[in-house]
């Protein structure tokens, strides 16, 4: 396992994913120290790096030229994913130095995926025939007149008509009047966790604008709503089209931007093509290293002003002798020390010297947080009234 995760960030129509490559790891599965809970911090906006997903670039074992592994930002394992894929191309190209023609067979648990880096920097995917049958996708909906699963849902008090597709993982498409009237963050987890999709669904509302131009918002199964879903898109043009509502070729708008697809008629594959750019590396250290290296800071830190406290003091002179002695520096020694070989401060400013010369800025910020924290808990503890 490597102490630090180096990560590179891409998107594919702000659907945003963390690729790590572990095609030359000795156990490239275990590289990473990947677990649900890890990925699904990784992914975190707030408290992690965030993402959609996190992508693993893996050594083949079905024939294929390399391997991809994706898990949504929850932790779960999808079969595929059509952003995600074109990210992985992207990346392997940038870390290999590939140019425009390039094609990747790609191994996957949806099958043998084909990428391709195109002369304008996007990429098309040979993304396979799509699965129509309802064990395939999979569902409970029966086969309807359009030669796909069909049906009637009631999700919350409202019926859907509804269509299913697979491609590699499975989707729901639902054609209506207006796709932005749709309460997304209702009826997705709704339908995504419906009894008629066994191993959960993608789930994607879409309006037509022209026979060759859809739009369509996603909720993505594990991840919730995302700005892209490429395999959805494939999945929503092949529903869409079975359905008469579409051509086989269109431009379908997610809210992070167009896809293009195309489902061939002789073939029976579909086609996209879309975007994928690189946004930035990064590498997160060892969470057992940073704990480490803080505790070593905190002793170094700490030590010395507990030693300076320990030392002990000289017998106090009289008072009478203090007081006849008593010094003003702010006031006496404004033009110099008036007493330099018994200067009342030099023992505390010879303290503060060292303390600053033996200190990182980060530490003397780090004990002045503290005691602000400290002091500001005592005014609490004395005064249990106070409101900030």
């Amino acid at each position: 396992m490597f102490s630090n995760l180096p990560f590179s960030k891409y998107q594919g129509l702000g659907n945003d994913f963390l690729l790590l490559d572990a095609r030359t790891a000795p156990e490239p599965e275990q590289a990473f120290g990947l677990t649900p809970e890890r990925v699904a911090q990784l992914c975190d906006r707030r408290f992690g790096v965030g993402g959609d997903g996190v992508i693993l670039a893996l050594p083949p074992h079905a024939g294929g030229e390399w391997r991809m592994r994706i898990f949504n930002a929850d932790g779960s394992e999808p079969e595929m994913c059509g952003n995600g894929i074109r990210c992985l191309a992207r990346f392997l190209a940038d870390l290999d130095g590939d140019g425009p023609g390039r094609t990747w067979q790609i191994d996957t648990l949806a099958g043998r995926i084909v990428p391709e880096l195109l002369p304008d920097g996007t990429v098309r995917v040979d993304m396979g025939a799509p699965f129509l049958q309802p064990e395939q996708v999979p569902t409970t909906l029966e086969i309807g007149a359009a030669s796909l699963p069909q049906g009637d849902l009631e999700v919350d008090g409202e019926r859907f008509a509804v269509a299913a597709a697979g491609m590699g993982n499975p989707h729901v498409v639902i054609p209506v009047a207006m796709v932005e009237e749709i309460d997304l963050e209702r009826f997705g987890p709704l339908l995504e966790h419906h009894p008629a999709f066994p191993a959960r669904t993608n789930v994607h509302f879409v309006q037509v604008l022209s026979p060759d131009h859809l739009v369509m918002r996603v909720w993505e199964r594990g991840a919730g709503p995302t700005l892209a879903c490429g395999t959805g898109a494939c999945a929503t043009l092949v529903a869409m089209h079975s359905l008469g509502l579409c051509e086989r070729r269109a431009r379908l708008d997610l809210p992070g931007g167009p896809l293009q697809i195309h489902w061939d008629s002789e073939s029976g594959r579909v086609f996209m093509d879309g975007p994928a750019e690189h946004v930035f590396d990064g590498v997160i250290p060892d969470p057992a290293a940073v704990a480490a290296a803080r505790h070593q800071a905190t002793t170094a830190v700490t030590a010395p002003a507990l030693a300076s406290m320990e030392q002990p003091q000289s017998e106090p002179e009289s008072t009478a002798e203090s007081a006849a002695e008593a010094i003003d520096c702010a006031t006496v020694c404004t033009n110099g020390c008036i007493r330099p070989d018994r200067c009342p401060s030099a023992e505390a400013r010879a303290r503060v010297e060292a303390l600053l010369q033996g200190t990182s800025l980060d530490d003397l910020v780090n004990i002045a947080s503290n005691s602000l924290e400290s002091r500001t808990r005592a005014r609490f503890a004395r005064e249990p009234g106070l409101n900030l």
